[in-house]
């Protein structure tokens, strides 16, 4: 499958107490994350839809979902301008990292068409993994300590293979990431409680 994700997940709990059956989506948090994030545009809210339908948006759109409870809460940002790749990317995700005090944040973009995975780790909105690897440059940026979840695709690199081609599936090892770090489950894994991460949901904004 030819994935296509631009997106960010702050938490401030362990994934299974904050993404569980039951998960209730709260608008007006997540319009307030939302404008904040984009302080100088016009957002028009446009409804709501679930992750499925947010990893790939339009450039004239964002989806943000916001949830709260007892276990902890979390913030999703899927927005196209993550796709760029570049200081202005960066700059959002940065402020994405700083949404909830004292959590963990995890950024996933995933490039289906140029064949590139790009992710990072954040805690307490500090950076503390960047990463980001082509099929056909191999490793371009790899800065701060790896994340358990990447060690089986860096052994054969360790062993001394080159990394053009990259000698692992750039989209397997960013999901791996999604897995372990975002969700406590694969993106598209319903596990045995009922729980689908494609399926939370997500408010829509229009940016003018």
């Amino acid at each position: 499958m030819g994935w296509s994700v631009s997106l960010a997940c702050c938490r401030s709990a362990d994934p299974a107490a904050v993404f569980r059956p039951g998960v209730t989506a709260d608008p007006r948090a997540a319009a307030s994350f939302a404008r904040g994030l984009h302080p100088a545009a016009t957002l028009t809210e446009t409804g709501d839809t679930v992750l499925d339908f947010a990893l790939n948006p339009y450039g004239d759109e964002m989806f943000v979902g916001a949830y709260g409870g007892d276990g902890g809460g979390a913030v999703l940002l899927c927005d196209r301008r993550l796709f760029g790749l570049d200081d202005d990317a960066r700059h959002i995700v940065d402020r994405a990292a700083a949404a909830l005090p004292d959590a963990v944040c995890g950024v996933l973009v995933l490039e289906s068409v140029a064949s590139v995975c790009w992710f990072r780790w954040y805690e307490s909105g500090e950076l503390r993994r960047d990463v980001f690897v082509s099929a056909e440059d191999g490793v371009v940026v790899d800065v701060g300590d790896r994340l358990p979840a990447e060690e089986p695709f860096w052994r054969a690199l360790d062993e001394g293979a080159p990394d053009v081609p990259l000698p692992f599936d750039q989209e397997d090892f960013g999901l791996a990431l999604a897995a372990s770090c975002l969700f406590g489950r694969g993106l598209a894994e319903r596990g045995a409680d009922g729980f689908l991460p494609l399926e939370l949901p997500v408010r829509r904004f229009k940016l003018s």
